[in-house]
């Protein structure tokens, strides 16, 4: 395993670590981590032996929106500046900047075949990603991604609803009045949300969520931005405190039939919860298993 320093493609300076198998391979992981984590997870190490034991090597890196609140240093102009960032900063709009950054650096260490896996809202960032790629005709980034993993894709929105219910529009109308002063990175009140969070991005998730959460058009029958993607898509939910509205079955089940593209595998573990908790080794397997069929 070994420390690797890169940029997003916007100078933001970011790390992760790879894991490399015994045999040189020209095939890698690039896990997308959530909200509030980072790449120093058990359960990345978990993940990381199951990829290099069948020759593919893994890599973790700390997104923008790591832990959730930290310094981040920015290389603009040529000159490193410094900024707070973590997840309570964090502007999802901006995740692509890192997922690009990271393929590019991969693509660099000479790695052909790049496999996407995101976790939680690393999920979200994956998809905005390739569909900001099919955006901007990027075939030279989208040849090199084989297959996306997504492990727990969350619909924070509709959670968010569901977990205010009248209190939201209160709420958000303190974030509008907050940014509208000038004080957009003033904190939300504790009980407003799941993690401590600016009022600007709390903006982001409670009102402005349609340019990235596409996944809460399930009930309306629509997924199109996931039907963009032709490539193989593998994804799993746990069934225990699972960051969803419905029971897995019924919840996987719908977006089974809502999935265009014949190349899925969509499922949940049983017993699992929204961090796949001892059922680290069950879910590695299957999306290796899944890596080797495409």
């Amino acid at each position: 395993m070994e420390k690797v320093d890169f940029l997003a493609t916007d100078g933001v300076e970011l790390m992760g670590l790879l894991y490399k198998s015994k045999v040189k391979s020209n095939s890698v992981i690039i896990m997308v981590h959530g909200m509030t984590s980072n790449c120093f997870k058990k359960r990345n190490d978990i993940f990381a032996k199951e990829a290099t034991d069948n020759e593919i090597d893994y890599f973790c890196f700390n997104n923008r929106g790591a832990e959730i609140i930290r310094p981040i240093k920015k290389v603009v102009n040529g000159k490193r500046k410094k900024f707070l960032c973590g997840m309570a900063y964090e502007d999802v709009l901006e995740s692509h900047y890192d997922v690009i950054g990271s393929i590019k650096k991969m693509k660099e260490l000479g790695y052909e075949n790049i496999y996407l896996l995101g976790h939680s809202l690393g999920c979200t960032k994956i998809v905005y990603t390739y569909n900001k790629l099919i955006e901007e005709n990027n075939i030279e980034i989208l040849s090199s991604i084989n297959s996306l993993i997504l492990l727990s894709l969350v619909d924070i929105p509709s959670v968010l609803k569901v977990f205010l219910k009248d209190k939201k529009e209160t709420y958000l109308k303190l974030a509008e009045e907050k940014v509208k002063n000038g004080q957009e990175y003033d904190l939300m009140p504790r009980e407003s949300f799941i993690h401590p969070i600016s009022c600007k991005s709390f903006i982001q998730y409670a009102r402005d969520y349609h340019k990235f959460d596409f996944i809460n058009t399930i009930e309306d029958e629509k997924l199109e931005v996931l039907n963009n993607i032709t490539i193989p898509i593998f994804m799993r939910w746990g069934n225990v405190q699972e960051m969803i509205l419905q029971e897995a079955e019924q919840y996987s089940s719908k977006i089974r039939s809502l999935i265009k593209n014949d190349k899925t595998d969509i499922n949940y573990i049983d017993g699992a919860d929204h961090s796949y908790h001892g059922k680290e080794e069950i879910v590695a397997k299957q999306f290796i298993n899944f890596i080797k069929k495409y």
